[in-house]
């Protein structure tokens, strides 16, 4: 019963590939179609699971209780399932792979590849050095792109892609040291953006006891500096109204320090100017930050 079900799983699975590998084939065929096809496959493989085909993908048995538990009561995404599946089986996406470098430059490839070979880049053994530097850049362009579609729609659909690029990459040396050095400090910087809108900031200590080196450190300071650099561009860049206030309410998490309550209270201003008033709550609680008033007002006036 239970070989029935992994074949029934198996089968499923390399439909699903092939699906993909038809719909690349068609993009790369087809320049006036080319934008609207690969839009189309990343917001297939972003959907979640349905309930007929979770039940395929997860081997439940006749009981309906399910085999993977700590996915099923979850969100559970396509692109989760097949990012296991190209660990687990790295052949099958071969094809995939080669599509997408053939595609490289258009809209939606780099959202396409890092949700499909997010896990494959880091655990897969891999030979060609050159081939890791293009794909760790690649992968931190196409992550920054489907983490902004979550803050545009203040949803968590790329939970499980940002929670595996922070702990089971950033936070493993092994696995970050198969990028290149810049793609490691900008996955860092990334991450520095979006940790407190995914809830992960318990995670914070020991993110920045991981930060890279950067060659402009001596200027700008440790790995809090950096930090507080990113935050701050991203508090400017928000738009969404709960999104801005989930990450000032997230901001009681980060410790205090004297000499940094200034620069919140400058980065603050504006939103409170607007009638944020949580932004007057934080600012007892933005990290620490040797930047003076003249550096934050240049930042957040010009």
């Amino acid at each position: 019963m239970r070989q029935a079900s992994a074949n029934r799983r198996s089968d499923y699975l390399k439909a699903l590939t092939q699906e993909i590998e038809r719909k690349l084939q068609k993009a790369l065929s087809s320049s006036s179609q080319r934008i609207e096809l690969l839009q189309q496959l990343f917001a297939d493989i972003a959907l979640e699971v349905d309930d007929r085909a979770r039940d395929i993908i997860l081997n439940r048995d006749e009981r309906g209780a399910g085999l993977i538990e700590d996915r099923i009561e979850s969100c559970l995404c396509f692109y989760e399932v097949l990012a296991d599946h190209y660990v687990s089986v790295p052949e099958d996406g071969k094809r995939i792979l080669d599509l997408i470098v053939q595609l490289w430059s258009q809209s939606f490839v780099s959202h396409i590849f890092t949700l499909l070979f997010h896990k494959w880049l880091f655990e897969v053994p891999l030979e060609e050095t050159e081939a890791l530097l293009r794909y760790g850049s690649a992968l931190v362009q196409g992550a920054t792109n489907v983490f902004w579609i979550d803050i545009q729609t203040n949803t968590r659909r790329f939970l499980s892609l940002f929670h595996y690029l922070l702990e089971e990459v950033a936070l493993v040396p092994d696995r970050r040291d198969r990028i290149s050095l810049q793609a490691c400090r900008d996955l860092f910087l990334l991450l520095s953006r979006f940790i407190l809108f995914y809830d992960l900031d318990y995670l914070l200590e020991r993110f920045l006891k991981e930060f890279p080196t950067f060659p402009n450190s001596f200027l700008v300071g440790g790995p809090a500096d950096f930090f507080v650099i990113e935050l701050t561009d991203q508090l400017q860049k928000l738009k969404v109204e709960p999104v801005l206030l989930h990450y000032l309410s997230r901001m009681s998490v980060l410790q205090a320090r004297s000499y940094s309550k200034d620069a919140a209270k400058e980065l603050l201003v504006p939103f409170w100017n607007r009638g944020r008033g949580r932004g007057y709550e934080s600012y007892d609680h933005f990290p620490p930050t040797p930047y003076p008033k003249s550096w934050v007002n240049q930042k957040m006036f010009g």
